[in-house]
């Protein structure tokens, strides 16, 4: 048996799917330090590539370096591997691996795979992979093709149509941000076909692959009196609910700034496809830098809430933020003011229980992160810089305000393991930081204290 079998042994498994994660990374790492990966002299620091490969991995899209003036054809391959390696998870594309291979997929792959989408059973696991695979593979490959047919007619370059439709697919799909015209789609900031795409492509990853997986039973009607899961439903409707708040908010704030003199349709499409982008995704139409100061913490305290559970997407994730919301709504000052009752249902406690741990945890590391990384920065980044690249490595967003590229190692490294806790999932990493807990044997005599 060889040192990593009994190293993985050894550990839990939401140990496991951090160790997994890291390998991940430094796979990734080694991808890109491959020959002919860089354009001809072109030389990238170390630490810039271990950047861009956390990044790649949790799909986050920052960048302390251009990709377009970085990286050859056969290196933006390589990012759109890893893109992809990321995005449908680490645990699902290992299991295609394993079955490729014949490989027999035991208790401990399974309850991996378990932990890595957010299941609560064992049960059909590597049928939903599967199924994910499929689904994800699918989505990009139709939008990368609807892409490059549109980008083709413009250049007439077949090479650069496929090559800008499937990183434009693939990063939209996979939410993560990255493009390679320098200029993320502000180049297409007057084409809505282009836009609309590229927003159905970002919905399609972020708003979770059970959602995915629900609507297409529906529609095919598999089931009999098919009945959409609390989740589902739960999910779907924050997720627009956050879209249309969003759409309408930034419309709002910046009608007499950034949309000033643009007519009443580009102005709707700019507020769309940023309200829509918060969610994960970090490509943007519109140079940011040039919002305001209300639009930008707007936007952060959006991407902090980032995608669905099960997505492509980080942050405190949709669920967490609609349980929050549910929770104050029913709030009584009595003992039975823990439930929540929706859809004639009710939540169960431990959800709420974890809603909150996951939002404590949240809030207290993006906290730490904003002091330490102004700390070390200094007067070289403004308050605002820093808190919107924290929100955005935290929420695996990859919009930025130029602190990736103009902050120091230091800065780089906590927004390393921001992306990385992103990707992996707060519950994860709270269970791997607590460790395994004895069963509680006993009780204290319980008492009141005054709160608020």
């Amino acid at each position: 048996m060889s040192i990593f079998n009994q190293l993985f042994k050894k550990t839990s498994p939401q140990q496991g799917i951090v160790m997994y994660y890291l390998i991940a990374i430094v796979a990734a790492f080694l991808m890109l330090n491959l020959p002919y990966v860089h354009k001809p002299g072109v030389h990238v620091n170390p630490i810039d590539t271990l950047f861009v490969a956390v990044s790649g991995i949790s799909v986050t899209g920052l960048t302390s370096i251009s990709i377009v003036d970085t990286y050859s054809t056969f290196g933006q391959i390589i990012i759109l591997i890893i893109l992809n390696i990321g995005g449908v998870g680490v645990m699902a594309m290992g299991t295609v691996l394993w079955l490729v291979l014949r490989k027999r997929i035991g208790l401990r792959e399974r309850q991996l795979i378990m932990l890595d989408n957010n299941r609560n059973t064992m049960s059909g696991a590597v049928k939903l992979i599967i199924e994910i695979v499929r689904a994800i593979l699918l989505i990009e490959l139709v939008g990368a093709l609807l892409l490059a047919f549109y980008f083709y007619r413009d250049s007439s370059d077949i090479q650069y149509a496929l090559m800008q439709g499937f990183f434009v697919a693939i990063s939209s799909t996979t939410n993560a941000g990255l493009d390679i015209t320098g200029n993320s789609l502000i180049p297409y900031a007057d084409d809505y076909f282009v836009q609309t795409i590229v927003m159905f492509l970002i919905t399609l990853g972020s708003i979770g692959f059970p959602v995915l997986l629900e609507v297409k039973a529906y529609i095919k009607n598999r089931i009999p009196n098919f009945r959409f899961s609390l989740f589902a439903k739960i999910t779907t409707i924050t997720y627009f609910a956050l879209f249309a708040f969003g759409t309408i908010v930034i419309l709002l704030l910046e009608a007499n700034h950034a949309f000033q003199g643009a007519s009443w349709h580009k102005a709707l499409f700019y507020a769309m496809f940023q309200s829509t982008t918060t969610r994960s995704a970090g490509l943007e139409t519109i140079d940011i830098t040039h919002f305001s100061d209300a639009t930008n913490i707007l936007m952060g305290l959006l991407m902090f809430i980032g995608s669905s559970p099960s997505s492509v997407g980080g942050g405190i994730r949709t669920t967490t933020f609609a349980i929050l919301i549910l929770f104050i709504i029913n709030f009584r000052n009595d003992t039975n003011s823990t439930t929540i009752k929706v859809f004639n249902r009710e939540i169960q406690p431990s959800d709420i229980q974890k809603t909150f741990t996951v939002f404590g945890v949240a809030t207290i590391l993006t906290s730490v992160a904003i002091i330490l990384t102004s700390a070390f920065e200094g007067t070289k980044l403004s308050f605002l810089q820093v808190f919107f690249e924290i929100m955005s490595a935290f929420g695996t967003c990859g919009l930025s305000l130029g602190a990736s590229g103009d902050g120091n190692d230091f800065t780089k490294v906590i927004l390393m393991l921001l992306m990385f806790i992103g990707r992996v999932g707060l519950i994860s990493f709270i269970i791997m930081i607590g460790g395994r807990k004895d069963p509680v044997m006993y009780h204290y005599p319980k008492e009141k204290i005054q709160i608020g």
